[in-house]
């Protein structure tokens, strides 16, 4: 179900005094690394001390800062003051329950978007908040916490692909594209996932099943609402005036927004498929139970001639007939016997079992 053809919280800033600050992060582990590159050089490091980008800030040379880990706030701000980054951006960083959205401050684009993974045995999907601050040869990407699904790309600069060709525009449109190419990943197992529960209904629904279902469209919701402001946001940076974006990457933007497009609409199928299996678990609940007040009724209607023929006989009068009949016991059993037989045929016939 899921092809690729080439792969919620709202936040708003204040402005003014008022501007609240983010919540504090607990501390955890920060990397940062620096690639620096044009079309003839290629540096890569890992850097111990923020004050070591500082000197890639006037270079003529594109160059990526990716900083895995926003627990340390004295370095994000300390990077932003080097790289002239507005405080409210800053703070927009730091706040990680953010719709995606792209804001044009001239200078630089600041984007955030969300990057999803599945984790705990492909069964949680881990989602993460990615910021985005280029100018004309600068990049700086944010990510929450160690670990992103950027590896292809830093392959391709290291490989001197095409990507060394171009500026900082295109590097960006690569990140872009390499979080949206890891959701069709999720979408693939999400539709693992649906396949296996729509089996298990078929064959044996229990109420796991209907929590299952209710988890996966909890999880469609989840990511639609991820996936569904990022389209916006692409289509903004598609038709952005700013000087910072060529024509040439249009091209690739508008690629990544069709996308998009088709994340969402898949999405859209599996909730409408787990809609469907909802109704498909009340439905069979309805029919078992139907069956089984169908079989109570039918033993029920047999036992009624047998209660009262034997309520019948079971009645204190002295004188009755064939009770002191020698063979009378065995012809009541046979009697019950031919009753039950003819009400099974009659049953039978009917397709009532």
């Amino acid at each position: 179900m899921v092809h690729r053809h080439h792969r919620f919280f709202r936040h708003t800033v204040t402005h003014g005094a008022g501007a609240q600050a983010p919540p504090a992060r607990p501390p955890g582990p920060v990397t940062i690394t620096v690639i620096d590159y044009d079309a003839t050089h290629f540096q890569e490091k890992k850097v111990d001390l923020i004050s070591e980008c500082f000197p890639f800030r006037d270079t003529e040379t594109v160059t990526w800062i990716n900083v895995d880990g926003i627990s340390d706030q004295k370095l994000i701000t300390d990077l932003g003051g080097c790289f002239t980054i507005h405080p409210l951006i800053l703070e927009a960083i730091l706040n990680t329950g953010q719709r995606p959205k792209m804001e044009d401050l001239e200078q630089y684009l600041y984007l955030n978007l969300k990057m999803l993974t599945y984790e705990g045995g492909d069964s949680e999907i881990k989602v993460e908040h990615v910021s985005i601050v280029f100018g004309k040869n600068f990049l700086i990407s944010f990510l929450e916490d160690p670990g992103d699904v950027f590896d292809p790309v830093r392959e391709r600069i290291r490989k001197d692909g095409r990507i060394r060709r171009f500026g900082t525009d295109y590097l960006a449109y690569t990140l872009i594209d390499s979080i949206v190419d890891n959701y069709f990943f999720v979408l693939e197992k999400l539709e693992e996932r649906v396949e296996d529960l729509e089996t298990e209904l078929v064959s044996q629904p229990t109420q796991a099943s209907l929590r299952q279902i209710n988890r996966l469209k909890k999880d469609t919701i989840f990511l639609r609402k991820s996936v569904w402001p990022l389209r916006e946001m692409i289509n903004n940076l598609e038709r952005s005036e700013s000087a910072l974006i060529h024509d040439s990457t249009k091209i690739y933007l508008r690629d990544v927004y069709d996308h998009t497009i088709q994340v969402i609409d898949t999405l859209e199928v599996f909730r409408d498929i787990l809609s469907g299996m909802i109704d498909i678990y009340l439905s069979g609940q309805s029919y078992r139970m139907n069956e089984i007040m169908k079989m109570l009724t039918i033993i029920a209607t047999i036992f009624i001639p047998l209660t009262f023929v034997v309520g019948l006989y079971g009645m204190n009068f002295h004188y009755m007939p064939e009770l002191e009949w020698e063979y009378g016991y065995f012809a009541v059993l046979l009697v019950m016997t031919i009753m039950v037989g003819g009400m099974l045929v009659y049953f039978r016939k009917k397709a009532w079992i």
